[in-house]
């Protein structure tokens, strides 16, 4: 199953992202995506061991940004590819069948790509400005996602579908209405002070008040 809600990684250091990532555990999130940029090779693998051990704790889908060798290496549930990493055919090749790859997309054009190329979900975005990513592409908005998800419909494309750059809670209810699976967030998890209250009514909403 996708989970409908994400929550891409932040920290500075290998602390940071533990702490930040336990947290999100912690209150209800079970989908996690490791992005930990600029960070050493060694800082790298050493979050990812420990956050294996973790996410399998709380059950959670446990995925790595960019980086197929590592996800390959401790045997991860997957990886996140942006347009300029790893293609999607050569990652499928590497880690093979049994592995989750997602892709960001920010046009219709992108995710036809993606999904011929076997990838398992897309992040589409960004939803608005956000600073967490550097070298932003267009901002698409709510008509950008209704636009797209009338295409993916015309061409039956079922791939699930995330939301994903700037989202506030606010924003869920109209995202999801365009047919959207989830969202993917950072900031939003990362700074909140009730985290148990954020998340709850994320997957509420995102869930359509179902227990998760």
């Amino acid at each position: 199953m996708f989970n409908r809600l994400q929550y891409i990684s932040q920290g500075n250091t290998v602390e940071e992202q533990l702490y930040n990532i336990h947290q999100a555990l912690d209150h209800g999130c079970d989908w996690i995506q490791m992005r930990f940029k600029n960070a050493t090779s060694e800082d790298t693998f050493t979050l990812a061991e420990a956050l294996k051990i973790l996410c399998q704790e709380y059950l959670a889908t446990f995925i790595i940004n960019d980086n197929v060798a590592l996800a390959n290496e401790i045997d991860a549930d997957g990886v996140h590819l942006g347009l300029n990493d790893m293609g999607i055919a050569k990652a499928r090749e590497i880690l093979g069948n049994s592995k989750i790859i997602g892709g960001t997309a920010n046009t219709f054009e992108d995710i036809q790509n993606h999904v011929q190329k076997g990838c398992d979900y897309i992040g589409l975005g960004p939803f608005r400005f956000t600073k967490t990513k550097e070298k932003l592409s267009p901002i698409l908005g709510l008509d950008g996602y209704q636009n797209i998800l009338k295409l993916l419909k015309e061409h039956q494309i079922k791939t699930p579908i995330y939301a994903i750059g700037g989202i506030l809670t606010d924003d869920v209810d109209s995202i999801i209405k365009t047919g959207i699976h989830g969202i993917a967030v950072s900031g939003l998890i990362t700074k909140s002070d009730n985290k148990t209250k954020l998340i709850t009514a994320l997957n509420e909403k995102l869930y359509g008040n179902v227990i998760v």
